[in-house]
């Protein structure tokens, strides 16, 4: 019976030199969310049929994404390598209205933290979508699972 979800998720934190308070609690909230509700479904066939459920390591190295999949044992089934370069400008613009949010939080008025807020979910939700759209025929992933694993993405960028 087909597990199509991820049970643990790890970060190559060889790629992460620096990362703020609050960019450490937005990485413990995305992967807390992930294992809680997710679905992700490699669409490669094994031969033994595995199908869940899965344990991933993400890792950023040449501009490259990888995905490194394993079954539920620590046994490596697939790597999945996907170019970032058309994230970079997501990844950017998501950095930038993340500083504005949590300066505003500090800060500003409600109804400022509210327009900064609906903007940074413009942004991560166009980049879900992007991410979504790079993992067809890949891994089926759903919008949930692609906003979190963007912001696991967004992680794995931060170069101090």
């Amino acid at each position: 019976m087909a597990d199509w979800r991820i049970i643990n998720v790890e970060l190559d934190e060889r790629t992460i030199l620096w990362r703020s308070a609050d960019i450490e609690q937005e990485r413990r909230i995305a992967i807390f969310d992930l294992i809680e509700g997710n679905h992700f479904a490699p669409q490669r066939q094994h031969a033994d049929g595995y199908a869940g459920p899965y344990r991933i390591t993400l890792s950023v190295a040449e501009g490259r994404l990888g995905i490194a999949i394993h079954r539920q044992d620590d046994t490596h089934l697939e790597t999945h390598i996907l170019g970032l370069g058309r994230f970079r400008r997501p990844i950017k613009d998501y950095f930038a209205i993340c500083d504005s949010y949590y300066d505003a939080i500090r800060n500003a008025a409600p109804s400022q933290i509210e327009t900064i807020d609906m903007a940074r979910r413009g942004v991560h939700n166009e980049a879900a979508e992007l991410l979504k759209d790079r993992l067809v025929g890949k891994i089926d992933i759903d919008f949930e699972t692609a906003r979190r694993l963007f912001t696991l993405i967004c992680v794995l960028h931060i170069k101090g």
